[in-house]
C-alpha cells in the first residue's frame, strides 16, 4: 500500500513538472515569431506534453502497477521537455549541449509513445515474446542515430530514422494482431485507441502544412486510453463508430442532394427562390430515411460482417423457417440469433421446456417473448463469445429477430397443445371403449346369458310344470326390460337421444325445465358441437343446483359470427349459463366438472370460461367454433 502511494505521488509530480514545462513554454513561444507551419499559438508537442502526462497520472493513480500509465507520463514529460528545450535554443541560440537535450527527449518520446505504448497496450504485456525485437530495433535505430551524429554521416542518420520508423510501424501492426487474437473485452479496449489514431497519423503522414491539425486530435488519444482501461464497460465504442460513420455519410449525401436539387431548381424556378429552396429541402429530406437504412446496413457489415447485419439475419431466418418444420423452426431461429449476437449460447423457455443452441451456463440477459400481446416464453441470451467482438448493436438485432422467435415459440406451443389434445382424445376414446366393453361384457353380456338359461329352463319344464315355466317367462320378461334399460343407458352415454328427437334447444329445455333463450339458426349443427354444448349445459346445471343455492338459472344459445369476422366464415355457438347463487369462493379449486367443460370446448378449438356474474352469482360461457 505504501509503495502504491509513493508511485502515485511520483506520477503526479512528473505530470505537474510537465505542466510547468508547458506553462514556461507558453511564455517562451510568445517571445518567438509566429511559426509558418501552424496558425495556432502552440505546437502539437505542447498538446502532447500536457495531455499525455495528465491522463497518465490518472491511470497510475487508479492502477499503479499498470505500465501503460507510466509510459504516458514519461512520453508526455519527454514531449514537454523537448518542445521547451527546442524553443529555448531558438530564443537563446543555445550551444550544442542544449540541442543534445532536444535529441534525447525526442528519442524518449518516440520510444515510449511510438513504440512501447502500442506494443504493450492495453494489458501492459507484449502480444508475444517475439515482439520484443521490435523495441530492440527502435533502440538500435536511436543508437545508430547517435553514431551518425558523431561521425556526421547523413546516409547513416537516414538509415537510423528508417529503423525507428519501421519499429513504430511494426508496433502499430501488433495492435492489429492483438485485435485478431484477443477476446471481446480486449477488442473493445483496442477500438478506443484505434478510432483516435487517425487524428494523429493522418497529419503526421501529410506533413506540412497539415501537421498542426494533429494538435486537435492528440488529446483524444490519452483520453481514449484512460477510458478503455478504466471505463470500457460503460460505453459502446462500436456504437460510437457506427453512429459517427452513419452521421457523416448522411451529412455528405443529404448535403449533396440538397445542393444538387437547389441548383437544379434555381435553373427552372429562378423567379421564385423561396419555392426553389423549399423544393430542394423536401427533395433532400425524401432521401434521409432510405439513405440512413443503407448506411446503417453498410456500417453493420463493415464492423460485424454479414452475420451482424440485422436485415441479412432476418432474411436468413425467414429462409430457415420456410425449410424447417414447426417442431424444428425454433431451433433454427436460435442458431441464426446466436450467430448474429456472437454469443456462446441462446435458449428459449416455453411452458417449462427449454430449447438450447450452443453453451448456456449462466444467461447474460433475459428477454420476454410476446406474440400478439400474449406472453409465450422467455429468450435467454448467453455471454459474448470470447473469440468474437461484442456487438453493441445487439438491441437492433434482438428487435429485428425477436418477433420471428416469438412466432416460432408460439408455433411450438401450438404443436405441443395439439399433441396433448391428440393424446387426450386417444385416451378418452380408449377409456370409452374400455367402458363400453366392460358394460357390454359384465352387464349386457351376463344378462343375455342369464336370459338364455331361463329360456332353456322354461322350455324344459313347459310340459311337466306349466306354472314354473310361467314364472320363468315372467322373470325373463323383467330381465328383458332391464336389458332394454341398459342398452338405452349405453346409447345415452354415446349421444343423448333428446338431441335427435328435440334438437339442441329442445334437449336443453328438457334439461333446464325452463325456457331457453335461443338465437340464430341452431339446425344442422355438427354432431360434436351439439354433444359438447349439451354436456357443458348439463354440467353447469349440476354445479349450480348442487353448490350455488341459486333460485334462478338462465341458459342462452346463440349462433353468430366470430368477433371481427363479418362474413360468416367464423361462426361460433356461444353457450351461456348464469345463476343468481352464492358465486365462486375465492379459494375454490377447479374440480372434475369444470375441467371437463373446458376440455370439451378445447377439443373443438373453443374456450370455456367460468367467472363471477355481475350482481352476484356465476356465469359459464363457452364458445364452440362451427
Amino acid at each position: 500500500m505504501r509503495h502504491a502511494g509513493r508511485a502515485r505521488g511520483v506520477a503526479i509530480g512528473l505530470a505537474s513538472l510537465a505542466v510547468v514545462f508547458e506553462l514556461t513554454n507558453i511564455w517562451v513561444t510568445a517571445q518567438l515569431p509566429q511559426p509558418s507551419y501552424t496558425p495556432l499559438p502552440f505546437a502539437p508537442e505542447d498538446v502532447a506534453g500536457t495531455a499525455f502526462p495528465v491522463f497518465g497520472a490518472i491511470l497510475v493513480y487508479s492502477r499503479p502497477r499498470l505500465v501503460i500509465g507510466w509510459l504516458l507520463v514519461a512520453g508526455g514529460l519527454a514531449s514537454a521537455a523537448n518542445i521547451l528545450s527546442a524553443n529555448l535554443n531558438l530564443l537563446l541560440d543555445g550551444p550544442a549541449l542544449d540541442w543534445l537535450i532536444v535529441n534525447v527527449t525526442w528519442q524518449v518520446g518516440e520510444l515510449t509513445l511510438g513504440v512501447l505504448l502500442p506494443l504493450l497496450y492495453p494489458t501492459g504485456r507484449l502480444p508475444g515474446r517475439r515482439w520484443a525485437w521490435v523495441a530492440g530495433l527502435a533502440l538500435a535505430g536511436d543508437a545508430l542515430d547517435w553514431v551518425a551524429v558523431s561521425v556526421r554521416s547523413l546516409p547513416l542518420r537516414e538509415a537510423a530514422h528508417w529503423a525507428v520508423a519501421a519499429a513504430m510501424g511494426l508496433a502499430f501492426v501488433s495492435l492489429a494482431v492483438r485485435f485478431a487474437r484477443g477476446d471481446a473485452v480486449e477488442r473493445r479496449q483496442l477500438l478506443w485507441l484505434l478510432v483516435t489514431l487517425p487524428g494523429l497519423l493522418l497529419p503526421w503522414m501529410l506533413g506540412d502544412p497539415f501537421w498542426w491539425l494533429a494538435s486537435l486530435g492528440i488529446p483524444l488519444i490519452p483520453a481514449a486510453i484512460a477510458v478503455a482501461v478504466l471505463r470500457y464497460r460503460l460505453f459502446g465504442i462500436d456504437t460510437l463508430i457506427s453512429r459517427a460513420l452513419v452521421g457523416t455519410g448522411l451529412a455528405v449525401v443529404i448535403g449533396g442532394v440538397y445542393l444538387a436539387a437547389g441548383a437544379a431548381s434555381s435553373l427552372f424556378l429562378s423567379g421564385v427562390d423561396r419555392v426553389a429552396g423549399l423544393a430542394a429541402a423536401l427533395f433532400a429530406g425524401a432521401f434521409f430515411h432510405p439513405m440512413r437504412r443503407l448506411f446503417l446496413r453498410g456500417v453493420d457489415r463493415l464492423l460485424y460482417g454479414s452475420t451482424g447485419d440485422p436485415d441479412a439475419l432476418a432474411d436468413r431466418l425467414k429462409l430457415r423457417l420456410q425449410l424447417a418444420d414447426p417442431g424444428h423452426g425454433l431451433l433454427a431461429t436460435l442458431e441464426v440469433l446466436r450467430d448474429g449476437l456472437s454469443v456462446t449460447g441462446v435458449a428459449v423457455e416455453v411452458d417449462g421446456a427449454v430449447t438450447v443452441t450452443g453453451t448456456l451456463d449462466v444467461p447474460a440477459r433475459t428477454v420476454p417473448l410476446v406474440w400478439h400481446g400474449e406472453p409465450v416464453g422467455l429468450l435467454l441470451v448467453g455471454p459474448t463469445d470470447r473469440r468474437r467482438f461484442a456487438a453493441a448493436h445487439d438491441e437492433r438485432v434482438l428487435g429485428t429477430l425477436t418477433p420471428f422467435i416469438a412466432d416460432a415459440a408460439h408455433a411450438v406451443r401450438l404443436t405441443a397443445a395439439l399433441q396433448r389434445s391428440r393424446e387426450r382424445i386417444i385416451t378418452a376414446r380408449e377409456e370409452e371403449r374400455r367402458r363400453l366393453r366392460r358394460d357390454l361384457h359384465d352387464g349386457l353380456g351376463q344378462s343375455l346369458s342369464g336370459m338364455a338359461m331361463s329360456i332353456n329352463a322354461a322350455r324344459m319344464t313347459l310340459h311337466s310344470s306349466p306354472e314354473r315355466a310361467a314364472r320363468l317367462l315372467t322373470t325373463l320378461r323383467d330381465g328383458m326390460d332391464a336389458v332394454t334399460g341398459d342398452i338405452r343407458q349405453l346409447v345415452y352415454g354415446l349421444r343423448p337421444p333428446a338431441l335427435d328427437e328435440l334438437g339442441l334447444a329442445g334437449a336443453v329445455e328438457e334439461l333446464t325445465e325452463a325456457p331457453v333463450e335461443a338465437s340464430g339458426d341452431l339446425t344442422g349443427l355438427p354432431a360434436a358441437v351439439e354433444v359438447a354444448a349439451y354436456r357443458i349445459v348439463q354440467e353447469a346445471l349440476t354445479n349450480a343446483r348442487k353448490h350455488s343455492g341459486a333460485d334462478r338459472i338462465e341458459v342462452a344459445l346463440r349462433r353468430g359470427p366470430l368477433t371481427g369476422d363479418g362474413d360468416g366464415r367464423g361462426d361460433v355457438l356461444r353457450v351461456t349459463v348464469t345463476d343468481d347463487g352464492c358465486g365462486i369462493p375465492p379459494d375454490a379449486r377447479a374440480g372434475v366438472g369444470l375441467s371437463s367443460m373446458r376440455e370439451r370446448a378445447a377439443e373443438l378449438g373453443g374456450t370455456c370460461v367460468v367467472r363471477p356474474r355481475e350482481g352476484g352469482g356465476t356465469e359459464v360461457s363457452a364458445d364452440l367454433p362451427l
